[in-house]
């Protein structure tokens, strides 16, 4: 892989991670339209490397917050800190689930199927449109809510669907307040994503040559720092109510794909 490939790669995973474009259904159409073979092979290593990098972007735009909920559990006292901390956990589990029973079955979704994508694509600003409309509230994180938001994650697992779209969007519509709304969602991935991570380790099959390690670390500081961007910047449009933007940006793609996938 050449640096500019990594560059390119690291700054769409940064900006796609927290942007509510849904990065697995582009990649989709990007498949579909270029044909796999074109595709840049990124490769295990390139992968958990840049979402190592999103996952750490996420932590330093929060790390106010990571650090009262790190403090909490660690005085292991039942307090908001500690009870934050049971809500990701609580959360994480219908992916978790989703991810473990149906591994197989979600890989043949990832086929470049451009009709699916394309009505994913489309449930994805409706999602959208409707949590930017809602009122908002100054409603916290409830434990059950933070269930229903998780089963939104798991649903966000199929292409097309935007997972900080959905979880955003179900937390608004949940009555949640947008700003508590945003830092639960991307929060909530960050120990999906470093689980995620330590399971390909524990696998195996990763391999680190020393030729790789300058376009690894161009991808690592690609997606950081567009990450870093994206997420703050998210955080900033979902409190002032701007996600119309992207209702609007996913519904034209998903009719084009829809075009695509039943007449060509």
């Amino acid at each position: 892989m050449e640096i500019i490939d990594a560059i390119i790669l690291g700054v769409i995973q940064g900006l796609t991670e927290f942007l509510p474009v849904s990065s697995s259904g582009h990649l989709e159409l990007g498949k579909a339209i270029l044909g796999e073979s074109k595709m840049p092979a990124e490769g295990l290593m390139f992968t958990v490397v840049v979402h190592f990098a999103t996952a750490l972007s996420t932590v330093l735009v929060f790390r106010k917050d990571v650090a009262e909920i790190l403090n909490g559990l660690f005085k292991a006292k039942w307090n908001e800190e500690t009870q934050f901390a049971v809500k990701i956990f609580i959360s994480m589990i219908p992916a978790g689930i989703v991810g473990l029973v149906f591994e197989e079955q979600l890989e043949t979704l990832f086929g470049g199927s451009v009709l699916f994508v394309g009505f994913m694509l489309v449930l994805t600003a409706f999602l959208l449109f409707l949590a930017d409309k809602a009122k908002n509230t100054d409603q916290p994180v409830s434990f059950f809510k933070a269930f229903l938001i998780g089963i939104a994650q798991a649903i966000a697992i199929l292409p097309g669907i935007s997972r900080s779209g959905a979880t955003i969007s179900a937390s608004v519509i949940l009555g949640v307040d947008k700003s508590k709304a945003a830092r639960f969602s991307f929060l909530m991935v960050v120990p999906l994503i470093l689980g995620k991570i330590a399971k390909d380790i524990l696998d195996g099959g990763l391999s680190l040559e020393t030729e790789g390690i300058g376009y690894l670390s161009a991808g690592f500081l690609a997606a950081f720092i567009s990450g870093v961007i994206a997420c703050t910047w998210m955080v900033q449009l979902v409190r002032k109510s701007k996600l119309s933007y992207f209702s609007i940006y996913c519904l034209i793609v998903g009719i084009v794909a829809i075009f695509f996938g039943l007449y060509l």
